[in-house]
């Protein structure tokens, strides 16, 4: 049957064999029938295995769309394709491989498996923004003794979207964004709006259910504070073979802002997209930064513009300019040292002025040297254009 093949291990007992005969013929050993009996039956035995196999079918259990560098599960179900999707009737043993496309990395070495008991798991890591593939499945399967190969293609393809890379933001740089009377998502919450219907990544806690009970969609509420809140506009462009750098940067800065309850509005080049905290506006947002390619800066009217050249990434707002990179050395400075805050000592002494903090090892530091210190960090942070 065509696509059935001897593996090395079945060449070796063919070959065998037939030595086996030639010995026989030639010298009249009777004792050497007992080999070819035995190796005929195994060859003749694995050959009827996989002659009896169909190609399966495949259920793909995809990963969720998700960042740059994130890992995760993909299961794969081999089906009988003339059962409606029911498990595969014959188990047999197969190496199995998903081919992956660009941007996605497996992270383990693919072994042999048991086909139609269990699902075939793998790990695989999104390494590159945009829309990534899965696909198509190789099955190689195997006789029981290993002496026959059939190979299997299942043209079964899924794909998934790898959003860019998130960098954390210095605090102080966001807040310096919007001003003084933007409100968090949790401030003045009390002050009801109006009633809408539920959009995705809205909070359960808004959910209005009395009116949810009296129609068949889910109602929420919608307070004035979410609804008065300035908007910080970001807009940004990338010279050629950059853009994932200009698509890092505004999802970092964009995502960060929303995290503090204040709603952005992002133009690049191949669109625009308003997103609001309190809705589901984060998956569209996204959705439009994992596909962005290089282009000019569409709008410079705007508060903050992103501009991604061959050395680096420069954020410039109404009044200063930055490195993206130092950007994230600040936010990441500023990370570890609250991170280290809990291991700090107090000063319970009322009439004390100041607080003793560790710096990491080197002894005490004032609060106040502290706070010189988070200011440099800052200032390190504002490059402009000198490089």
């Amino acid at each position: 049957m065509a696509g059935i093949t001897l593996t090395r291990r079945g060449r070796g007992v063919l070959a065998l064999c037939a030595l086996a005969v030639v010995m026989a013929l030639l010298f009249g050993s009777r004792s050497l029938n007992a080999v070819v009996v035995s190796g005929a039956i195994a060859l003749v035995a694995g050959y009827y295995q996989l002659s009896r196999l169909d190609t399966p079918g495949l259920r793909r259990v995809a990963p969720p769309d998700d960042f740059v560098e994130t890992e995760h599960e993909v299961r794969l179900s081999f089906t009988d394709p003339g059962s409606g999707g029911e498990s595969f009737g014959i188990a047999f043993l197969a190496s199995v491989r998903d081919q992956l496309g660009s941007g996605l990395a497996r992270t383990d070495v693919p072994a042999r498996t048991t086909v139609g008991t269990r699902a075939t798991p793998y790990t695989v890591r999104y390494t590159t923004r945009g829309e990534r593939q899965f696909g198509p499945v190789s099955v190689d399967a195997t006789d029981v003794l290993g002496l026959f190969e059939r190979r299997f293609a299942i043209r079964a393809t899924d794909s998934v979207l790898v959003y860019p890379r998130r960098r954390p933001v210095p605090v102080q740089f966001r807040r310096a964004l919007y001003s003084d009377d933007a409100l968090g998502p949790s401030r003045q919450r009390e002050e009801f709006d109006r009633l809408r219907e539920y959009a995705r990544g809205d909070a359960l806690r808004d959910i209005h259910w009395s009116a949810t009970a009296k129609q068949e969609d889910l109602i929420v509420k919608e307070f004035a504070a979410e609804s008065e809140q300035r908007r910080v506009t970001i807009a940004g462009g990338a010279s050629s073979d950059v853009s994932d750098s200009l698509a890092e940067a505004i999802t970092s800065i964009s995502l960060a802002l929303l995290d503090d309850g204040v709603p952005v509005e992002v133009i690049v080049p191949n669109g625009s997209v308003q997103a609001r905290p309190s809705r589901g506006d984060r998956r569209q947002l996204l959705e439009l930064l994992a596909q962005t390619p290089a282009g000019a800066v569409p709008d410079r009217e705007v508060d903050v513009i992103v501009d991604a050249g061959q050395r680096n990434t420069t954020i410039e707002t109404e009044s200063m300019s930055y490195r993206f990179a130092d950007l994230v050395a600040a936010a990441t400075g500023e990370r570890d040292a609250t991170q280290t805050a809990p291991s700090a000592r107090q000063r319970t002494d009322d009439s004390a002025e100041s607080v003793t903090v560790t710096d990491g090892g080197s002894g005490p530091v004032k609060q106040g040297q502290q706070r010189a210190q988070s200011r440099h960090l800052m200032t390190d942070a504002r490059g402009g254009d000198d490089e």
